[in-house]
């Protein structure tokens, strides 16, 4: 009788132990289950798993771009001791006139010798740039080096085409520059040997004639110096004295004479005509200067961008 029994509960505790087996189980395969999903699901760092694809690290510099690296030192150095030379000239200028001791600030914005100053800072500071980004590689100042140049060149494009479209009116901006140069002829020095030397080397004198000089107030009838009624030594035709010392007084009363008597002394021809006959005949020149200037910015950029693509990795990019 008690044979079914224990048959039965021997029958039930098999029946029970594929169950309790797999309950046992269980907390092992879920685990094992858990851990694989967790280590499928969960990102890991990725320069954990390949570190050159997390931080890319640039390849080491060739030979070509060692070679660039140097000559775009040495490019904007030399560029550099150009814009600083140009800057001292200016300084210097405006020193020996006073201008910057506070004697004559009012003029200070037609003067020329500002022209060398802004021109030489302006290329000192991008050439400085130029130098320490590319011995420094440094990507904030070759980036700061690129917009320059760009945007010089962009300036100088824009300047070439307002050429082109007022080209008429160049020649009244002409005559203006001309005719601020005949009244501040006395007092700025520098103005004078410019002056001096387009009459010299056009052989001409004054604007449209010689006549011009008398708006000069130093130079009109009524002027109470000795150089009234008179022009400057350069429209004279033989400037020399003895063919070895210069004559200053060459043409003292030249405006109290006749055409005739006064074409025996000075140039009667002005030099505007002169001028922009000059010019038309070195439009040529002109140009491939200007082709020239934009070519070494150019050489300049991509020297710039070379470097900039070695020092940012491809991915970077």
């Amino acid at each position: 009788f008690s044979w079914p029994h224990r048959a039965a509960g021997s029958g039930e505790s098999t029946r029970l132990l594929p169950q309790a087996s797999k309950l046992v189980e269980l907390p092992y395969s879920s685990s094992d289950d858990d851990d694989s999903s967790l280590a499928g699901g969960m990102d890991l760092p990725t320069a954990e798993q390949a570190p050159g694809a997390w931080c890319p690290v640039p390849p080491a510099p060739g030979t070509f771009s060692q070679c660039v690296r140097y000559l775009a030192f040495l490019w904007n150095l030399l560029f550099l001791l150009l814009g600083l030379l140009a800057l001292a000239v200016g300084v210097w200028g405006l020193l020996a006139k006073g201008f910057l001791r506070g004697e004559h600030l009012a003029s200070l914005g037609s003067d020329p010798m500002l022209l060398f100053v802004l021109v030489g800072l302006g290329a000192s500071t991008v050439s400085l740039a130029g130098c320490l980004g590319a011995l420094r590689s440094s990507l904030c100042l070759l980036r700061f080096f690129v917009g320059a140049v760009l945007a010089f060149m962009g300036l100088e494009v824009l300047g070439g085409l307002l050429l082109l479209v007022a080209r008429h009116r160049l020649r009244d901006a002409l005559r203006d520059a001309l005719l601020l140069c005949l009244l501040r002829y006395q007092e700025e020095p520098d103005l004078r040997f410019l002056v001096d030397e387009v009459q010299q080397g056009l052989r001409c004198c004054g604007l449209g004639s010689y006549r011009d000089w008398e708006t000069n107030p130093y130079f009109n009838c009524s002027a109470p110096g000795v150089q009234a009624c008179s022009v400057p030594a350069s429209c004279c035709l033989d400037p020399w004295q003895n063919g070895t010392v210069a004559n200053d007084q060459c043409a003292f009363g030249a405006l109290r004479l006749g055409d005739v008597a006064a074409s025996t002394v000075v140039h009667l021809g002005g030099c505007m005509a002169q001028l922009s006959a000059w010019l038309h005949g070195q439009a040529g020149s002109i140009v491939t200067g200007a082709a020239v200037l934009v070519l070494v910015e150019a050489t300049s950029m991509l020297m710039a961008l070379k470097m900039l693509g070695d020092m940012i990795p491809v991915g970077a990019q």
